[in-house]
């Protein structure tokens, strides 16, 4: 998966959201070191713009827009507004997404619709309104699930509903477009040092062995480990990889 020449991604567009922090952020670095024209993707704020100043500079200023993945009408318009400043698009990588532990009996209506509007509405609204530009390049699609989406994981019903959900979406698309050079692929990372999981709030109550049952045997993981393998199933060293689901997790579901 190294990249020794650095143009692995050379006139390639990738539109990542979450590139505010955390992998998201550890994505457009990865991408636009070798090569990519990143469009960025958040909810917006100062931390958006810095990010992504920080991965392309002053023509970062025009790289980004600031999103609610929750909304269709949003997610369509940054895509289109990623077409209109960059020419097109090579890459979707869906990395936004939200974990609140909560005990289920506690879990709102309010809560459960925002558990699947960040993380499953979201990547599919952007992949709807990706679909005729990959075709149109014979580009790809990497939805960044979790381990979560592959087992349970205690007080977190809705994040597992969803990234299960993420999970199978990916399956059925990568079927539905397997006649076209299109490619759709999913990465299931475990536990990573981001600002969302230093900041976990754990609810009154939890079993504590009940939680670490999540963790990986060795550890918290980098985001920029994650993002190098994100960036290998969306480049051209990965051509035969369709409808893959790739637990990216130091053994924890071994």
């Amino acid at each position: 998966m190294d990249d020794t020449d650095g143009k692995s991604f050379a006139g390639k567009v990738a539109l990542v959201t979450g590139v505010s922090s955390g992998l998201g952020l550890a994505v457009a670095r990865v991408l636009s070191d070798r090569g990519a024209h990143v469009f960025g993707v958040a909810r917006g704020g100062d931390a958006l713009r810095e990010a992504m100043i920080e991965v392309a500079g002053s023509d970062g200023e025009r790289r980004y827009a600031e999103t609610d993945v929750a909304s269709s009408e949003a997610c369509a318009a940054a895509v289109a507004s990623c077409v209109s400043a960059l020419g097109g698009l090579d890459v979707l990588v869906n990395v936004a997404g939200a974990h609140t532990l909560r005990h289920t009996p506690d879990v709102t209506d309010e809560d459960w619709a925002h558990d699947l509007a960040v993380n499953l509405n979201g990547p599919f609204y952007l992949s709807r309104a990706a679909l005729p530009h990959l075709l149109e390049r014979g580009g790809n699609i990497v939805n960044v699930a979790s381990v979560a989406g592959l087992e349970g994981q205690a007080y977190s019903a809705g994040y597992c509903a969803a990234k299960h959900g993420l999970v199978g979406l990916t399956r059925a698309m990568a079927l539905e477009f397997v006649g076209t050079p299109l490619r759709i692929n999913a990465i299931c990372p475990g536990g990573m040092m981001t600002p969302q999981v230093a900041n976990f709030v754990f609810p009154e109550g939890v079993d504590f062995e009940l939680v670490m049952k999540s963790a990986g045997p060795r550890g918290l993981m980098e985001p920029e480990d994650v993002a190098k393998m994100v960036a290998f199933v969306a480049s051209d060293d990965a051509a035969a990889v369709h409808g893959a689901v790739y637990a990216v997790d130091s053994g924890k579901m071994a």
